[in-house]
């Protein structure tokens, strides 16, 4: 997968999960407001941070991608040093 699909993939989940957080606390508290105010407002609270918690994971991949890329540029950058420090042993 390339740099531009792979954001672009990323770009589309992080905005799906956002929508997911907004509506699924919605229709968990439109859900359980029938029982009572109480548990409505405390399960949603709890679907909220469930749902952060899964887009905290999203970053987190994220972040490994971004690692990934630096250190394949810095791996590139090092064998270049190596080649030319092989080609020009006097320097």
């Amino acid at each position: 997968m390339n740099n531009n699909s792979f954001l672009r993939v990323y770009a589309f989940l992080k905005g799906a999960s956002w929508a997911f957080v907004s509506i699924g606390a919605l229709l968990v508290f439109k859900f359980f407001i029938s029982f009572d105010l109480i548990l409505a407002v405390f399960t949603s609270f709890v679907f909220v941070f469930f749902a952060l918690f899964l887009m905290l994971i999203l970053d987190g991949q994220y972040m490994k991608y971004l690692q990934l890329k630096e250190t394949q540029k810095q791996t590139k950058l090092l064998e270049e040093f190596l080649e030319q420090s092989t080609q020009n042993p006097d320097n």
